[in-house]
């Protein structure tokens, strides 16, 4: 299933797991139109995307787990976000200005800036594109990621989100800092309140022994989409994955480093563990 918005695959074979795999910031299709609005270039708006983390996971479909993957750019409409995140500050005739840390930051439904708080426009967009980007991208996405979660509970008792992104490789240096390992990769449940700790140490095993270095909640703790679709007392898991983008991409020419097809590999072994874990009833029981 395609729109412009995203797409979904679907295994061939129909689902054979409460697992779901989303990427909601790999989109790249910056239109002309979006691009001649940005006082960027083609290579700095792309700052904040998380490149190629859609082909990372591509795999995911062939252990019976659909794939939803954003087409639209994180610059252009931020799925991670409420779509009532609208910014007063990059959104011209809002009436009210509520706000958090992400909206102050410049990081709303509707970005204000991409990496390194770099501006995308030079003025504002006004209130009706900001909507109509909402209408024709955050919902359509929404829809179908609370359609496949629904069909999972019903269909297998449970529902396991899996959100995938990528962090730049400084957002991790601290650890260094501090004298602790870097992790490669950061699970975010939100402290316990968007996955059960059954499934969360289930999802850290498959990756750890892969040989991977995880954190869990530091530096990123999940966003709005885990905020939102995990309920772990009513079976539905949701955990947000953070990936070193140093591990397989260059992130100042945003291309596939040497080491892509390694990573790739890694975490489709990662992949078929963590499906299993949406096969087995005990993994249900256990989160009960």
């Amino acid at each position: 299933m395609n729109t412009p918005g995203f797409d979904l695959i679907q295994p061939n074979g129909g689902r054979t797991t409460s697992v779901v795999f989303a990427s909601p910031h790999s989109g790249r299709d910056y239109s002309a139109a979006f691009l001649a609005q940005s006082s960027l270039d083609k290579l700095s708006i792309r700052s904040s995307e998380d490149a190629f983390v859609d082909k990372l996971f591509a795999a995911a479909p062939d252990y019976g787990a659909p794939l939803l993957c954003a087409r639209a750019p994180r610059a252009y409409v931020d799925l991670n976000r409420g779509a009532d995140e609208l910014d007063a500050a990059v959104i011209d005739g809002l009436t009210s200005r509520a706000t958090n840390a992400r909206i102050a930051s410049g990081l709303g439904v509707i970005p204000r800036v991409v990496s390194h708080g770099r501006a995308i426009y030079t003025g504002k967009i006004s209130l009706a594109e900001a909507l109509r980007r909402i209408e024709e991208v955050w919902h359509p996405y929404h829809a179908a990621l609370h359609r496949l979660t629904a069909e999972n509970t019903a269909q297998f008792g449970e529902a396991i989100l899996i959100d995938c992104h990528s962090m730049p490789h400084e957002a991790i240096q601290a650890f260094a800092r501090a004298g602790i390992k870097r992790p490669n990769i950061v699970l975010g449940d939100r402290y316990g309140s968007s996955a059960s700790a059954a499934v969360l140490a289930l999802v850290e095993a498959a990756f750890s022994r892969q040989g991977f270095a995880v954190s869990r909640n530091a530096p990123f703790s999940g966003a709005y989409i885990v905020q939102q679709y995990g309920r772990p007392s009513r079976n539905q898991h949701a955990i947000q994955i953070e990936i070193d983008r140093a591990l397989y991409m260059n992130e100042q020419t945003i291309q596939p480093n040497a080491n892509f097809l390694n990573t790739q590999i890694r975490l489709t072994a990662a992949i078929e563990e963590i499906t299993a874990i949406g096969r087995s009833s005990s993994t249900q029981l256990a989160a009960e």
